[in-house]
Formats: structure tokens, sequence, C-alpha cells
């Protein structure tokens, strides 16, 4: 079966609005091609940490098969998320033909590691891999990752990760750059933050903290978004906003540390011009895809 293909018949088993079917597809076709980056065989049983509505969830949950499980784990209240919420959407995902695949739990990730038992050295582990796509920059602190890496290697055979890479390899992707490092900038001076870019790491930090829990690093990789990926483009409309200048107004105290977020800011939307469609026109930044042992 073609990616496309594929790609097209896993996408309608998300909740999605069939009038823009197109978004939920570039997101299922991406996470295909992260896939192909991991080797999970038939079978295998897999943890996903930071799920969210699944739009990965769908695709392991494929790629297992019948005899393979997916525990999908996410912190979040299932009220949480846009335009659907988690409870919404996961549900949806349970009624489908993979939803015997699937167990969600609703829990912080290092909570529900405490809760496994730890498997004596000559038994295999709980989980062949353990998969955290697209997640890793909604953890609240770097020590915060390094200590659930750290958990992981107890109960897990392999560690699985991608995230934005901070590199636009398209020069149309450079604003979602400038606004992902816009919004760490504005996200890192609250006591608490619920935005979807709260700890900015790229692949050099993400490995460091990898090697310092114990992993090793098996393979890397960059991979080009899709033109159809909107990520870039929702990011920029969220730094461009009034609300967000707003943001820095109440957030931001000291005035030099002000001045900095609102140049960055001011950079976003500067590279925006020569980019054919403006906002429009923006493409997501390359993601990095990488597997430890």
């Amino acid at each position: 079966m073609s990616t496309q293909l594929e790609a097209a018949c896993i996408a309608r088993l998300s909740l999605h609005d069939p009038t823009h079917f197109s978004i939920q597809h570039s997101q299922t076709v991406h996470r295909l091609q992260l896939l192909q980056h991991w080797n999970i065989p038939t079978g295998a049983k897999v943890l996903e940490i930071g799920c969210g509505q699944g739009d990965c969830t769908t695709v392991l949950a494929s790629a297992v098969g019948e005899q393979g499980k997916v525990v999908a784990v996410d912190p979040a209240d299932l009220g949480y998320g846009a335009p659907y919420t988690l409870g919404q959407a996961q549900g949806y995902i349970s009624q489908g033909p993979l939803g015997k695949r699937i167990t969600w739990v609703q829990q912080p990730p290092l909570d529900y590691l405490s809760s496994l038992p730890s498997p004596p050295a000559s038994e295999s582990k709980a989980f062949d891999a353990t998969v955290l796509a697209h997640c890793l920059w909604y953890f609240a602190s770097p020590a915060l990752i390094l200590s659930t890496f750290r958990a992981l290697k107890q109960h897990s055979e392999r560690l699985l990760l991608a995230e934005w890479s901070l590199v636009a390899a398209h020069p149309s992707a450079q604003p979602h750059v400038l606004a992902a490092l816009t919004q760490a900038a504005l996200e890192c001076r609250k006591p608490v933050s619920d935005s979807n870019v709260r700890t900015v790491l790229g692949p050099t930090r993400l490995t460091e903290l990898a090697l310092a829990a114990g992993w090793q690093l098996e393979s890397e990789a960059r991979v080009q978004g899709g033109e159809g990926l909107l990520d870039g483009q929702w990011e920029v409309s969220a730094c461009l906003s009034s609300s967000f200048e707003k943001e820095v107004e109440e957030a931001v105290s000291e005035e030099s540390e002000r001045a900095v977020v609102l140049a960055s800011r001011d950079a976003c939307e500067a590279s925006l011009e020569g980019i054919e469609g403006g906002r429009k026109g923006v493409r997501a930044m390359d993601v990095w895809v990488a597997s430890f042992v």
C-alpha cells in the first residue's frame, strides 16, 4: 500500500472535520515518515508518551498489528485541546478498528512509569519501544525530560524521538523557527505555562539528555515536513497575534527582557518578507528523528 493511500485510511480513523480532511491527512503522512526511521516490528508493545489527540497513536497501532499493543499516555485534562478535546479524539479512535490495540492513560508520565513493576535483569522489559513524537517541547523543564528518560530506561528496550529541529532547510520555514524561539522566550518567564512551546531544546541538547540518562544513540536523521503540514503557519500566527504582545506586556516585567522577546517577534514578522503568500506560504521546519538503545 502506498504511503498516501495508507495515510488516508489511517487519518479517517481520527476525529476530523471532513471539509478539512487534508489537515489530518498531512499530519498522518508526516508520522508515517517518522515511522520509517524507527523500525517498529509487527507484534511490538509500544509506549507512547504525550499522545495528545492520537495523531501518532493511530499510526503506531496500525504498525504493530493485531498482536501488538500501544499504551498511550498524556497528562493533560481530557477537556484540553482544539478543535477537538483529548477526550473526544481518543474516544472516537477507541470506537474504530484500532481501538482494541490502544490503552489510553491520563496521567503524568513519571507517575505512570513509577506504577510499573521493575523487571528483574533476566527478564525482558515491559515495552519494546517508547515513542515521544512532537511532545518534548511540552515538558516543563529539561530536568523533567531527563528524569523521564531515566525512568524509561528501566521499562523500555528502545527510545524513539521526533521533535522540531530548529533547522529550516527550506527558506519558507525560517519564520516557524523564529516563532518557536519567540514563544519559548515568553513562556520561560511565566511561573506556569500551558503553551505547546514551553521548553525548546534542539537535537544536540536532547541527545545530551538521553545520553545522560544512559541511552546510546543508534540513528538520527532530519526529515523535511511536507507542504501540507501547517504547524509553521499556526505557530507564526500565534506569535504575531495581538494577544501575544499583550501577554508579553503582562508576563514580562523587566524592560530589557521584554525588549528581547518583542525583538524576536519582530524578527519573525520581518522573515515573512519575500515569502510568497506571506503567512500562508510558511512551511514547517525540519524534524529531527532519532532512535536510542
